[in-house]
């Protein structure tokens, strides 16, 4: 799979990154809250998340518990300044410094809609997943919901004869995944992740990530990038709206990669590129969609188990 790629005219519910100047992520020290900085207490009965999903849901922003500290990690995009940042940082001011840690991410949070072993519909671009098969038995694909918002029908060549159809989706809300049956119910789809260079993985079963797990992602703008998990559960803020229930990793990617597959080396199916901000020159946060999650919902397993 080539390096890069040309940018297609994407639908306007795809957010392009702007290009980026890329610095290590910054942790925020936060002032204690006092009347100057918070117009309101937290409810002491609510949970940091809680708080935060009701007074700091701001495009720009995620959260997600450190499940080795047991505070809650607060990131912002380099969008949230002004009234907003001010709205944050008095929010978490008001949940306490010994519950919530802030830090800055370079860039924007994107969906990072056009990547992996592409699909096509018109202009959109988006990833093939995983190869999965429905509870009925039809071979399917199984990619990023917030691609068929614009689109149904898909090919795997560019202006290519349609081959699949959108029949679920979930995005926003609890969930960016969808569900694309193959018209033709013969059609072989094979479980495995083309890793470029005439290599393949095996994917033999689904799983769910863990924290600091080593994972690999696959993505026709970027490759094939690798890094670990450093969240579960989070909580993403994009302009399009908010998700929730997604990993946290320090995986790379771009504009290009969206709905591509994240995988261990051994074969299990973890993830679906959603969203992040940064680049792989210099790094970024990277959101996925849990493989685990979106197959139980659309009533499906990966190909083969």
């Amino acid at each position: 799979m080539p390096a890069r790629h040309k940018r297609l005219n994407r639908p306007k519910i795809v957010v392009t990154a702007a290009t980026i100047t890329l610095a290590a992520a910054v942790v925020i020290a936060l002032p204690q809250a006092n009347a100057a900085n918070t117009a309101t207490e937290a409810d002491p009965t609510a949970s940091p998340t809680e708080t935060l999903r009701s007074k700091a849901s701001i495009p720009g922003t995620a959260w997600a518990e450190d499940p080795q500290t047991g505070q809650v990690m607060v990131t912002a995009d380099s969008t949230v300044k002004g009234d907003k940042w001010n709205t944050l940082m008095s929010t978490v001011g008001s949940i306490g410094t010994d519950k919530v840690r802030v830090q800055r991410a370079p860039g924007k949070f994107t969906l990072l809609a056009e990547g992996g072993d592409p699909i096509f519909s018109g202009n959109s671009r988006c990833s093939l997943g995983f190869n999965v098969t429905t509870n009925t038995g039809a071979p399917a694909i199984l990619t990023a919901g917030h691609c068929v918002t614009a689109a149904r029908r898909w090919s795997l060549t560019q202006g290519g004869t349609p081959v699949a159809t959108a029949r679920q989706s979930r995005f926003p809300g609890t969930g960016d995944f969808a569900l694309l049956t193959y018209d033709n119910p013969n059609t072989r789809a094979p479980s495995t992740v083309d890793t470029g260079g005439g290599r393949i993985v095996q994917i033999r079963r689904a799983a769910a990530a863990t924290v600091n797990q080593r994972v690999f992602r696959m993505g026709s703008t970027t490759g094939l990038r690798n890094g670990r998990v450093t969240a579960l559960g989070a909580t993403v803020n994009y302009p399009e709206g908010t998700v929730t229930g997604l990993i946290q990793t320090t995986v790379c990617a771009e504009p290009g990669d969206s709905g591509g597959s994240l995988f261990t080396q051994d074969g299990s199916a973890v993830g679906l590129t959603s969203g992040g901000s940064g680049d792989c020159r210099s790094g970024g946060v990277t959101f996925f969609q849990p493989v685990t999650t979106a197959l139980a919902a659309v009533g499906a397993k990966i190909s083969g188990t």
